[in-house]
């Protein structure tokens, strides 16, 4: 089921409707509230039938008492041809002040029930509340899996402040919405006669004939046992009807007593169907509780703040939609190019492709996958197809496998190019799946299925370095694949200090911390400035002339008021060459990107850290932040302690400070050094077998060859727990950020 289209254009549909009850119901959650600090103590264990007798006394004419959800006693009399409800103090009887209910609530609660327009109001209004049901738990699914299981749902949400603050009033508005709409269903069937409310009661009795005295209420047993909390109502026998009875209902049940004899004549307990209608009405209105009416009025106040900030989310991904120039017909496209995106960056990729055919002299047709249509004219297919979450399609191609598998193959060959997060378990999970379901289908390649990881414009440089060779016998020339990434907005960034190392082999590398510029919630709310940020983290360096950015993991969390970064000096690397030059108070534009597969869950598990040469850096971000003294054990790497111990002083300190608890090291290049890290965890293979087979968590940081060795080294030790590298991150517990 694709919760997030579901989520989306419920959210669009239904969402401006849903406001109205959202607006209205926070206005009746209200008078429960205002009840509550008017109302007159009702003497809970005072006994009905020493109501009766007091009310008799000051009130003329007596017909009905009824107790209200707010716990109010109202007297219904008839004097000398005049109706009158008052409302009184049950300690002695005496009139408050006349009662009537509030017109305005009355309009209110009829616009809240039937948006005023009678039984088709109804029906709209249950089926709005349906909605609002779908939009909760598809809400809750997607919470979910943004922030990695129903175990993480109270985890720090990052994102843009818009998308922080959509998930954070999510939070306190959808279960209780889910709630509230399960009970406004149930309300509505009820109307309809749909569910049982409870059991007819009209016994044929009267009281006994023969007899003209009536006793008083004292006299009356029933009355005398039943306390004023249990009252609902109260009806008296009519003075010129010997024969009428007294009706009494309660939360208990309901009954008529002969008013001559004080005899109960009929009694019947309340049904299982209104104890479970009362608890309908309770949990859905909060009448006769205020503390929860006020729980309700908070839901609801956040209800136009979560669909707000859902409609300009919603608004922003339609302005960051592509549009695509020289975009041919599909059927006379000679190159058909088919696009996945969720965030919508996949896009860039597939323009980039899509203008280097057209200035090649190619027709070219690009499009979402969910249109996949291959025509008679086409002579090359790609799909460029990016993963959401834990291998799921993005939310409008969610029809593109079956479609793909009912169209039978063509001799086009068809190109799949895959797009996500090597964090996930699920890498580009979705592109792998369209490129078997093509295959199966009979459908030619190219090129093998390719993945790039994070929008990398690198990998994508090397793709199109690779298509060129490929096309260049039919082509004729070269493409000029000219991919700019579409940035974010930066934010100047200016160097507070910096600790150089002087490496090996003329790779220098530096430990920088910039200052972090806080901003206003306005400001970040917008999208301009830093977001909060955590260790492990990215964040986006433009040098001044590129186009494409340089992300590094973060040293720092914005609780630490800075951002630190280590930085090995490249061959030819713009960037890095561009940052070793800084000095303490130049500035780089950055951006923040969240890398939210490395991050660390909080829980108590033990974790090991274990990186290489400058990919120590979010490790000891995690150190860093690891005030609450969770047990951490660190792994590290390097060639020489005198050249490149990045973090030494900072990590002898939080050894001290007890933020981590045991370091382990091997440097590569000096005598006795302990070789590479891999050697480090065989040499402590007892104790990592012990801490990973009580579920500690591992990070990885460095090199894709360290990265690997690492894996491999693991799976050697853990081969007698009967665990795996590969179990360790189906199951959340293992994760890497690799270069």
């Amino acid at each position: 089921m694709n919760w997030r289209l579901i989520h989306r254009w419920l959210g669009l549909t239904a969402g401006t409707v849903a406001l109205v009850l959202a607006i209205t119901g926070v206005i009746l959650a209200s008078d429960p509230i205002i009840n509550a600090v008017k109302a007159v103590p009702a003497a809970a264990d005072l006994p009905v039938s020493t109501l009766v007798e007091r009310v008799s006394a000051r009130i003329a004419g007596p017909e009905e008492i009824r107790r209200l959800p707010s716990g109010d006693i109202v007297v219904y009399s008839f004097d000398g041809g005049q109706a009158r409800a008052q409302r009184i103090d049950p300690a002695d009887g005496h009139v408050l002040e006349n009662w009537q209910p509030s017109a305005f609530s009355r309009w209110v609660k009829n616009l809240h029930r039937s948006f005023l327009l009678g039984d088709a109001g109804r029906l709209a209004a249950a089926a709005v509340a349906l909605a609002l049901l779908l939009i909760s738990v598809s809400g809750l699914v997607l919470m979910a899996r943004r922030l990695g299981g129903w175990r993480q749902l109270a985890a720090r949400v990052r994102g843009s402040g818009l998308q922080r603050l959509h998930v954070a009033s999510g939070r306190v508005v959808l279960l209780v919405l889910a709630l509230t709409s399960i009970t406004a269903l149930y309300m509505s069937a009820a109307t309809f006669s749909l569910v049982p409310v409870g059991a007819d009661f009209d016994p044929d009795v009267v009281s006994q004939a023969g007899l003209e005295v009536d006793l008083p209420a004292q006299d009356l047993p029933l009355l005398q046992d039943l306390r004023v909390q249990d009252l609902r109502k109260l009806n008296f026998p009519y003075a010129d009807d010997p024969g009428d009875v007294w009706k009494v209902a309660t939360d208990q049940g309901q009954g008529r007593i002969d008013r001559h004899t004080g005899q109960t004549l009929a009694w019947q307990d309340a049904p299982a169907v209104q104890r479970i209608y009362d608890w309908v009405m309770l949990l859905h209105t909060g009448e006769g509780a205020w503390v929860w009416a006020l729980v309700l009025g908070v839901m609801g106040a956040s209800i136009p703040l979560f669909w707000a900030t859902g409609m300009l989310l919603w608004w922003q991904k339609r302005r960051q939609a592509p549009k695509i120039a020289a975009n041919s017909a599909p059927r006379e496209a000679e190159v058909l190019i088919f696009v996945a995106s969720e965030g919508g960056s996949t896009w860039g990729f597939a323009e980039a492709l899509h203008r280097a055919f057209v200035d090649a002299g190619q027709r070219v047709h690009t499009s979402g996958l969910e249109h996949f249509q291959v025509g008679a004219a086409a002579r090359q297919v790609f799909v460029l197809a990016a993963t959401y979450g834990d291998g799921q399609p993005p939310a409008h191609a969610a029809p593109a496998l079956a479609r793909i598998q009912a169209q039978p193959a063509g001799t086009a060959p068809v190109t799949v190019l895959g797009f996500g997060d090597r964090q996930f378990t699920a890498y580009c999970a979705f592109a792998e799946a369209v490129d078997q379901a093509l295959r199966a289908q009979g459908w030619g390649q190219l090129l093998p299925l390719e993945r790039i990881h994070q929008q990398s414009a690198q990998q994508f440089a090397r793709w199109s370095e690779a298509l060129n060779e490929a096309l260049a016998p039919a082509l004729g020339q070269t493409l000029a694949i000219d991919y700019i990434p579409r940035l974010p907005s930066t934010t100047p960034l200016t160097l507070i200090s910096r600790q150089d190392f002087s490496g090996e082999l003329g790779q220098p590398a530096a430990i920088l911390r910039l200052a972090w510029p806080r901003q206003g919630w306005l400001a970040r709310l917008g999208g301009r400035g830093l977001p909060r940020f955590d260790a492990g983290d990215l964040v986006g360096i433009v040098p001044p002339g590129a186009h494409v950015p340089r992300y590094y993991s973060l040293a720092s969390g914005s609780r630490d008021g800075f951002v630190e970064i280590c930085v090995r000096k490249l061959p030819d690397g713009v960037c890095s060459t561009f940052l070793h030059g800084l000095q303490p108070g130049d500035t780089a534009q950055a951006f923040i990107k969240a890398n939210p597969g490395f991050a660390l869950a909080g829980s108590r598990a033990p974790v090991l850290l274990i990186g290489a040469g400058t990919g120590v850096a979010p490790l000891a971000g995690f150190i860093r932040g690891n005030r609450r003294h969770k047990p951490m054990h660190l792994f590290f790497g390097a060639r020489d302690p005198a050249r490149d111990f990045y973090f030494g002083r900072e990590i002898e300190h939080w050894l001290d400070a007890g933020q981590l608890d045991s370091l382990r090291t091997a440097f590569s290049r000096v005598a006795d050094g302990g070789g590479y890290v891999q050697d480090a965890l065989r040499r402590d293979a007892d104790r990592v077998q012990e801490l990973l087979a009580k579920g500690a968590i591992v990070r990885v940081c460095g090199s894709r060859p360290m990265a690997q060795g690492v894996a491999d080294t693991l799976n050697d030790i853990l081969g007698a727990v009967k665990l795996s590298v590969q179990q360790l991150k189906a199951g959340g517990r293992y994760a890497e950020d690799v270069f």
